[in-house]
């Protein structure tokens, strides 16, 4: 019988590929899916658990050992491109070593989150347009909201996507943003370029282009007012504020990090429904129907403000 993961892994890559597909990945750099697949050993018995992470660290790997975890979902794929060896030498490689020594799989689903909406994207966007002090009830729809790339045709995500522009109904001052945004991403500070000779004030903002992560590349000629993102390197900045566009850059991974939570809540109502239906199709008695899903307490922003 050929080796293969745990009953509960299977479920829950199925799940996440059914969530994100992978199909609406962005292939041309992108390394997503079951990247490190743990043989199945029923006598050692892992938890019906999902650890979820932006980046797998070493501290992320010892957390998920340590709680007999059976899966990881790590955001950014730790395996990038191909490998001409795996030793202990490398604290990355390292970490897969042990983690497939205790019968935990890694999965990755990057750029397909980055797509789908109600992605990291749309979060993003949320951010921007809605503000915490008003009702719920109130309407704070945008007049547009579209993909600025659009993604390749995959059934019931027709309007999947990289990056996204974002048309707000009426201008909307910079100040105000700025707020919202340190709110949204939980910072104390906001790194943020506007153009030469002007001040905070001086802005409103009606358009924004938004890409989690590095939006260089994809943000390049956009006509927006704001282009919000993780990092942009500083020829794109330049160009950016000397065109008359602001920029927030708050890091790479806290434009990603705060969507964990909506991962997690989306792949836990979805793993609660089909498990226990897996249990009894595979007459897997023996398993535990309880499942949790946390969010990693040692995923991290690698930089700080001091």
């Amino acid at each position: 019988m050929a080796a293969t993961s745990s009953p509960f892994t299977r479920v829950v890559v199925d799940t996440m590929r059914k969530l994100y597909p992978e199909a609406l990945a962005d292939k041309s750099f992108d390394n997503t899916g079951l990247l490190l697949e743990a043989p199945y050993d029923p006598d050692r018995k892992q938890r019906n658990s999902v650890l979820l992470t932006i980046d797998l660290t070493r501290g992320v790997a010892e957390e998920a050992i340590r709680r007999q975890d059976s899966i990881i979902i790590s955001y950014h794929p730790v395996i990038f491109r191909g490998l001409k060896s795996i030793t202990t030498a490398n604290s990355q490689q390292l970490s897969l070593l042990k983690l497939v020594q205790e019968g935990i799989s890694v999965y990755s689903p990057h750029t397909a989150v980055d797509a789908i909406p109600a992605g990291v994207n749309d979060w993003l966007a949320n951010i921007i347009m809605i503000d915490p002090a008003l009702a719920k009830e109130e309407d704070q729809s945008p007049e547009e909201l579209n993909a600025i790339e659009p993604a390749p045709e995959v059934d019931g995500f027709e309007d999947a996507g990289m990056g996204r522009l974002l048309i707000l109904k009426k201008p909307v001052p910079l100040e105000v943003l700025i707020e919202r945004v340190k709110h949204g991403l939980g910072l104390k500070a906001l790194p943020i370029a506007i153009p030469f000779g002007t001040k905070i004030e001086d802005h409103s903002i009606r358009k924004v282009g938004i890409c989690a992560g590095s939006g260089g590349s994809l943000l390049r000629g956009v006509d927006a007012d704001l282009l919000f993102t993780g990092e942009l390197g500083h020829h794109d900045a330049l160009a950016a504020v000397e065109s008359g566009k602001v920029v927030f850059a708050p890091f790479h991974s806290n434009t990603e990090r705060g969507y964990l939570t909506v991962m997690r809540n989306v792949l836990r109502t979805t793993l609660v429904k089909e498990w226990p239906r897996i249990i009894e199709d595979e007459n897997l008695g023996d398993e535990s129907e309880r499942v949790h899903v946390h969010v990693s307490d040692r995923d991290q922003e690698p930089y700080i403000i001091v």
